[in-house]
């Protein structure tokens, strides 16, 4: 993808917003976000998901599913109320970015 650092901060706000709908695992975003025209590798997914976590936007824990492990994850209280303050920023932003198409 060209000009990746440009979205990197669009990747991180679209995997909270999942997070926050229900439960996310890696490779159910790696697809959802290819839906949306963006690659992504387990190499490059899963770092991301891990920092979230240690900033606490994130909570994963264990689970099995259909025999395999896997971890998934979950906005916490402040994942939520940091992407209420995202969305308002972003929809400001982005409002100015097209308010003259």
């Amino acid at each position: 993808m060209i000009d990746r650092q440009l979205y990197s901060g669009l990747i991180r706000l679209h995997i909270l917003h999942h997070a926050d709908e229900g439960p996310i695992f890696g490779q159910a975003m790696i697809d959802e976000l290819g839906r949306h025209g963006y690659r992504l590798s387990a190499g490059t997914l899963y770092p991301i998901l891990h920092s979230m976590e240690r900033q606490g936007y994130l909570r994963s824990r264990p689970t099995m599913s259909g025999g395999r492990n896997r971890r998934v994850y979950r906005a916490t209280p402040a994942g939520r109320k940091a992407l209420v303050t995202a969305r308002q920023r972003v929809r400001e932003l982005f409002g100015e970015m097209f308010e003259h198409e």
